[in-house]
């Protein structure tokens, strides 16, 4: 097995966008119920589809409710975002050994955009799979498949690392190794029960364990 393609999540394994979206639920609760939403609700949606979580939290306010929502994440975007410990240099480095990478996620384009480039990680991708290129999500292995498709890889080939039960179980769906990234802010029994065939605690491990599963040292194999 050699891998090839490496597809990433985007919140909560690339960024910290964990503070962004907590705020802005509670944002909205406030505006639509008056109260604020228990941290712990909110953390366990990470990486649900957000019209979906919408839907279940807000009724018949969902569609007003994801307005007030990404209005307020628009306004509050870069106040609150960060990036992962060790992201640029894993990716700078996995890069010079010639894997090929990519995004998928469950944010919409052109949040995901703002967010690669404003940390200046959006040259690694050859593409950005996201919320609005399709209307099947994690854990559906739709995106992943779109994703090869537009790179020319195979599901034998390629890997898939994220922080949440979504991303594991798209994974598998798929066909391709499933990665849990270790510093997720999701409770770790939500995304261990879907079994993923790897856990790192750090980007640095990640790369690691690709070379280990390549039979690599520090050579470049491809």
């Amino acid at each position: 097995m050699t891998i090839r393609i490496v597809l990433f999540d985007l919140d909560g394994t690339l960024l910290d966008t964990n503070e962004l979206i907590i705020e802005s639920f509670q944002y909205t609760s406030q505006k639509y119920f008056k109260r604020e939403m228990p941290r712990e609700r909110i953390i366990k949606s990470f990486g649900e589809i957000l019209q979906k979580t919408m839907e279940q939290e807000f009724g018949a306010h969902a569609e007003e409710a994801l307005k007030t929502y990404r209005d307020y994440q628009r306004e509050k975007f870069y106040e609150y975002i960060t990036i992962h410990s060790g992201v640029r240099e894993s990716l700078q480095k996995l890069q010079e050994k010639g894997y090929r990478m990519g995004v998928v996620t469950s944010r919409l384009k052109r949040s995901a955009l703002d967010g690669l480039k404003h940390f200046d990680i959006y040259r690694y991708f050859e593409c950005v799979i996201s919320a609005d290129d399709t209307d099947r999500h994690k854990p559906d292995p739709k995106p992943v498949f779109m994703a090869l498709e537009k790179m020319g890889g195979k599901p034998e080939e390629a890997v898939l690392i994220g922080d949440s039960p979504f991303d594991i179980l798209c994974g598998k769906n798929a066909g391709i190794l499933s990665v849990a990234a270790g510093w997720s802010a999701l409770p770790r029994e939500l995304y261990m029960q879907h079994e993923p065939d790897y856990v790192v605690e750090s980007m640095e491990e990640f790369v690691a364990l690709l070379e280990r599963l390549n039979g690599q040292g520090g050579e470049k194999c491809f």
